[in-house]
């Protein structure tokens, strides 16, 4: 199973579980979560490029993924998500760079696969 297929499914059922506990706080934020990226004042590749930056400052591979994924339905082309990477980097400091190759290897995966 690839990185994409495998990171997508677990966090579709994880979510589902978690929306399955029926918790209103939690549904709350799930869902000003999932509004904040709706279309606004920001269009939502620039909304998904600030997602994918804050999240390598943040170190959250997990949100790295989930936003790259978002930046590739988006149509960002490599120069983009590069500068995107450039400014997580000069944010976050060197710490990010392990973040940044595994982001790297997750925006390879997703072009071949969807060459494929």
């Amino acid at each position: 199973m690839s990185q994409v297929t495998e990171f997508n499914d677990y966090r579709q059922r994880m979510n589902e579980k978690i929306m399955a506990a029926d918790n209103k706080v939690i549904k709350r934020f799930f869902n000003l979560d999932t509004n904040a990226y709706q279309e606004g004042a920001v269009d939502v590749k620039t909304k998904e490029m600030l997602g994918l930056a804050c999240s390598l400052v943040l170190r959250c591979d997990d949100c790295v993924k989930y936003h790259l994924g978002k930046c590739f339905e988006e149509k960002l082309t490599d120069e983009e998500v590069y500068e995107v990477f450039a400014i997580a980097n000069l944010i976050g400091g060197s710490i990010v760079i392990p973040h940044f190759r595994r982001a790297v290897e997750y925006w390879e995966i997703l072009k071949t696969e969807a060459a494929a």
